[in-house]
């Protein structure tokens, strides 16, 4: 079955995978393919970062390991747990916040992370893939049952699978977001020139 479609309204032309990609909260419990995630993993080793410090980790799961897939799904908050139980890999973002080289603060980590996380959503979505990214992780938990060392924080928790019909969901609320809009700013907002709240005049 089609994954549904909830391509963007564009105010201007971008590559399409950008305007396919959105974030379901029903999935389709089954796998994801090997190469699929290897793909999306690679992906995200590629992303751009300060001083090439690659400052990021991944933590999976997979459906295929059952006992692992149970344990960190239970390290995200109740919520999350509702929904995220049919995604076909769980992984948690990991952030070193120091210069390995000199063992400095890295200012930029969780920007550099968070681009490794869109390189790897990006490319989930090229393979007909859903990615859903998360804050709501019980980040103490899971940083001591993992043995995750001092230098290394937890920081996000991210969902891959193949996204389900939202007719079909568990919870009618679940699927009435999954087909409600997908509003944005418009640039005018978020776009200035010369000073804060001053809108690009090639945007007017």
């Amino acid at each position: 079955m089609p994954q549904p479609a909830k391509h963007a309204e564009l105010d201007h032309p971008t590559l399409d995978v950008l305007a396919q990609r959105w974030s379901p909260y029903v999935f389709n419990p089954r796998p994801v393919e090997e190469e699929k995630l290897k793909s999306c993993l690679e992906a995200a080793r590629w992303a751009a970062s300060s001083y090439n410090e690659q400052p990021w980790t991944f933590l999976v799961a997979r459906r295929e390991e059952p006992e692992e897939f149970a344990e960190m799904l239970g390290f995200l908050v109740e919520a999350n747990q509702a929904w995220a139980k049919n995604a076909g890999v769980l992984l948690l973002t990991v952030v070193c916040r120091t210069f390995q080289r000199n063992n400095k603060p890295n200012r930029v980590a969780e920007h550099d992370v968070g681009l490794a996380a869109g390189n790897f959503t990006v490319q989930a979505t090229a393979l007909g893939l859903a990615v859903h990214q998360m804050a709501g992780v019980e980040l103490a938990k899971a940083k001591a049952a993992y043995q995750i060392p001092d230098t290394h924080d937890p920081y996000t928790g991210i969902a891959l699978g193949y996204a389900g019909d939202p007719a079909l969901a568990e919870e009618q609320k679940l699927g009435e977001r999954d087909q409600s809009p997908r509003p944005r700013k418009p640039l005018s907002e978020i776009v200035f020139q010369g000073r804060w709240g001053a809108t690009a005049k090639w945007l007017s």
